[in-house]
């Protein structure tokens, strides 16, 4: 998929689709059991969720590097550990009160700190550096909430995971199953809380300009839609 749109200051977003992958095109898993609902790729060429573009630019020696010591004996052990890494080894820049304004992902790797999106961007940087499917997948809450989802062929299922980081009550645990998808924040249905159901490969236009005005050392997410 190849965003042309955008007014990003890192440019367009162009897919990297030299990877090319064995697993096959993408079937939407409209199967799920997960109590957060079902997840629909935005296309279903695999290709584009193992992509390097100018956010998730997994092509970054840094991010290849740490991608490389994250790899574990199998699919399942690489991505427990890249997702274990982003949640408990990079800030939320709300819980730390230092705000670097860092979206792309080897920026965030390089700060060590960032908002939901930032780490949903480091994280599916990590797991596409590993040859693992991944896109990004929203929630809308006060504020549009980022977080991921892993592709697995051997079920031909999408799990979210969500790395926003475990402190100020957010519990967001490791799945391969969708029955077992565990979010850092739970859905207020009073609120209108809830989680969409499109996984992305890359970020909503209108989400991208949001980041690319947040600013360092500035608090808050006045910048970020509301909802998709």
């Amino acid at each position: 998929m190849t965003d042309t749109t955008t007014g990003s200051p890192l440019g367009p977003l162009t897919p990297d689709t030299t990877t090319g992958s064995p697993l096959g095109p993408l079937t939407p898993d409209t199967t799920t059991g997960s109590p957060l609902g079902p997840l629909t790729p935005d296309t279903a060429d695999l290709d584009a969720y193992l992509a390097a573009d100018a956010v998730i630019d997994h092509r970054h020696p840094e991010i290849a590097a740490l991608a490389a010591r994250l790899r574990g004996a199998d699919a399942e052990a690489t991505a427990r550990a890249a997702f274990a890494y982003v949640r408990d080894e990079i800030d939320h820049s709300a819980d730390i009160g230092v705000w670097s304004a860092a979206y792309r992902a080897s920026d965030v790797l390089a700060r060590g700190n960032g908002i939901c999106h930032a780490k949903s961007h480091l994280l599916a940087a990590l797991l596409r550096a590993n040859g693992i499917p991944a896109g990004l997948c929203y929630q809308k809450l006060e504020v549009l909430h980022g977080l991921n989802a892993v592709y697995w062929p051997e079920t031909g299922q999408w799990v979210r995971l969500d790395a926003r980081g475990n402190r100020n009550g957010a519990d967001g645990r490791f799945a391969t199953v969708p029955e077992e998808e565990r979010t850092a924040w739970a859905d207020d249905p009073a609120q209108g809380d809830h989680h969409y159901t499109t996984v992305y490969a890359a970020p909503p236009a209108d989400l991208l300009a949001g980041l690319a005005r947040a600013r360092e050392d500035v608090a808050g997410f006045d910048y970020l839609p509301a909802e998709l």
